[in-house]
């Protein structure tokens, strides 16, 4: 019986070590933007999940399409049913790793690069992403502005609105990690 008490308190205390170096944040905020001849296109969705791994250096998004606000109702519904497949793909993800030094108990902003990938209507592709990670007291921040080119993640644009819809979209990324 002593064993069995030394073996569940080992492994609560081995988990507890783990667990201290993942931060989540469920309200992370992704945006995107679309500039084209006839009209710019934006949307922006705050309730994006995020997990940051300071141990194993990984960084994680998932965010549900259909959560993204447009400015106008009818965008929202062509990005969901015509381009983006909502149904069908209803999320989109990023897996990856941080490369660059970075001292996760000393405040600061810490300039990195994030290698992962990035699967976006059931497409992945790999991508090297400049972004900043700011420790301040008990706060990470991470943040990243990317390209992505609309046909590598198979995206349908129809030849009569190719003029309403850009071929490569700006990407925001931010969330904030609680430590």
């Amino acid at each position: 019986m002593i064993k069995v008490y030394v073996w569940f308190f080992a492994m609560v205390l081995c988990f507890r070590a783990e667990a201290q170096g993942l931060l989540i944040d469920k309200a992370s905020r992704i945006s995107f933007f679309s500039e084209a001849p006839l009209e710019n296109i934006s949307a922006v969705t705050e309730k994006a999940a995020s997990a940051l791994d300071t141990g194993r250096r990984e960084i994680a998004f998932k965010v549900a399409i259909k959560t993204f606000a447009f400015r106008k109702r009818l965008m929202q519904e062509h990005f969901n049913e015509n381009y983006m497949e909502s149904d069908r793909f209803p999320h989109a993800t990023f897996n990856g790793k941080i490369k660059g030094p970075i001292d996760w108990h000393q405040d600061g902003t810490y300039p990195v690069t994030v290698t992962g990938m990035l699967d976006i209507h059931g497409v992945g592709k790999r991508y090297m992403i400049p972004a900043t990670i700011t420790v301040r007291g008990e706060s990470v921040t991470a943040a990243a502005t990317f390209n992505v080119r609309v046909a590598d993640h198979d995206v349908k644009i129809p030849r009569i609105v190719i003029k309403n819809i850009a071929e490569v979209v700006e990407i925001a990324v931010s969330a904030t990690y609680g430590k």
